[in-house]
């Protein structure tokens, strides 16, 4: 029986969750199969993976063929590499050991890239996330400033338009102060013509 170790789809759409799995070559994609032996969630940046390394390498041993996406999983996750070096120490290339050591330092390195990786996405969320504050800040001091304007000129404006019933009422004191004048002038005028023609009768009777 041929064996290939592929990917079976899961999840709601759009959403895919794949599991990873060991089955019949002639099974169908999403069908029975032999052993489950990870998960694959692309939906995360970067991917999760969950894989049991020492079953996947086991059914690898046993002469497992992975499709090309499941081979990137199993490569990304060392299985591949623990595979290849498992073959060393069976032809004693190297003992367990030393096998053991270049896997657990290959892992490492593994881990610090995806570490750093993440770092870098968070770093550039967070550049991101400050580039919009700022560009909404200045968008809302450029509206608080047109505002601040608008109203200044609509106070200028009505400043405008009460100019000149200001002048008209100057007009109309400046009248009714004339007015008030002449009528306080006018008795006093009056009186002055009443004295006159008495200073002239006293000076007649006089002479």
């Amino acid at each position: 029986m041929s064996v290939k170790i592929r990917l079976q789809r899961h999840g709601k759409k759009g959403k895919p969750f794949y599991w990873v799995v060991a089955a019949d070559a002639r099974s169908k994609r999403d069908g029975r199969y032999l052993e489950k032996i990870g998960t694959y969630n692309p939906n995360t940046n970067p991917a999760t993976i969950d894989l049991n390394l020492d079953s996947a390498v086991q059914w690898l041993h046993n002469g497992a063929q992975p499709t090309d996406t499941a081979r990137a999983i199993l490569s990304y996750k060392g299985a591949l590499l623990k595979h290849h070096l498992d073959g060393g120490v069976r032809k004693g290339a190297l003992t367990q050991e030393q096998a053991d050591a270049k896997l657990a330092a290959w892992l490492d390195q593994k881990a610090g890239k995806v570490d750093a990786k993440k770092e870098g996405l968070s770093k550039a969320q967070s550049d991101a996330k400050a580039k919009a504050l700022k560009a909404e800040q200045e968008v809302n001091a450029k509206r608080l400033a047109a505002a601040a304007q608008a109203e200044a000129d609509a106070i200028a404006a009505e400043a405008a338009a009460n100019a000149p019933e200001v002048e008209e009422t100057e007009e109309v004191a400046e009248v009714a102060a004339e007015e008030t004048q002449a009528v306080e002038e006018a008795p006093a005028a009056e009186a002055a013509t009443e004295e006159a023609p008495a200073a002239e009768e006293n000076n007649e009777t006089e002479a």
